[in-house]
């Protein structure tokens, strides 16, 4: 149940929340936009880092979420259900392992980030995709921080 008066409306409480702040709410649309449909990462390493996020985050809209367009691209429930456990060899190629790995790296112990693993994910990634991916990690532990801490826990939204 949601800790703040959510106005009643079409979608769920994660979209009607905006409505409290829309200059906001239009803001964190561009950025959600950005992350789903201007990112330049394969959508299974996209969504690898967004499920480890979301398991670290605890968010129930985050952990039940899952785009149209993402599940027309063949990603599969049986994806997001290892994401924790991805050092299952062949699960996940280096792309994902990595991914997954930087997001919890990312939520748990950002410091700890060192040149060594940046190295590693170069051996991987372009620079533009490196900072790509932080960007999408940012916006979703912030973003399923919030609506976990706001107690925000179902939305109708099927795509971004």
């Amino acid at each position: 149940m949601a800790r703040i008066a959510v106005p009643a409306g079409e979608g769920g409480d994660a979209v009607r929340v905006w409505s409290l702040r829309p200059e906001m709410g239009r803001a964190v649309n561009r950025l959600v936009d950005a992350a789903y449909n201007k990112s330049i990462l394969p959508v299974r390493v996209r969504e690898a880092a967004r499920m480890r996020i979301a398991q670290l985050n605890d968010c129930p809209v985050c952990l039940s979420f899952r785009a149209e367009s993402v599940k027309e691209q063949g990603v599969t429930e049986d994806f997001y259900r290892h994401v924790a456990d991805h050092d299952v060899e062949g699960r996940y190629n280096a792309q994902e392992s990595l991914a997954i790995e930087y997001a919890e790296r990312f939520a748990l112990d950002h410091l700890g980030i060192d040149d060594a693993f940046f190295a590693r994910l170069a051996r991987c990634f372009t620079d533009a995709e490196i900072l790509d991916l932080t960007i999408c990690l940012a916006a979703f532990l912030g973003l399923g921080r919030m609506l976990r801490s706001l107690g925000i826990d179902e939305t109708s939204l099927l795509d971004v």
